[in-house]
């Protein structure tokens, strides 16, 4: 059964989509370093620092993104992207089906 989506589409969005996240991770590991020194701060109440704790355990989530990507990519059926890459390079026509 043929695909009716466009795997190369789909694959070109996660690329950029990688591209903006690998963009942000120097800014997101600037935030966790801040927020890392925050905790240092003298006499800080326990339930700060329990805030800060979750606020950088949230920053960490940034690899779920990554692992999201990538299952992505996993998912498009090997082979198409290349297959579709052919038929455009070919120039497109009307199925007669």
């Amino acid at each position: 059964m043929p695909i009716r989506w466009s795997t190369l589409k789909v694959s070109e969005a996660m690329d950029e989509v990688e591209h903006q996240v690998i963009l942000a991770d120097g800014f997101i590991a600037e935030a966790k370093a801040k927020a890392t020194e925050a905790r240092k701060i003298a006499n800080l109440p326990g339930y700060l620092d329990d805030r800060l704790v979750r606020l950088i355990t949230q920053i960490e989530r940034i690899d779920n993104v990554k692992d999201a990507i990538e299952s992505v990519r996993q998912s498009i059926p090997s082979q198409t992207i290349e297959d579709e890459k052919a038929r455009l390079k070919h120039g497109t026509t009307q199925s007669l089906m």
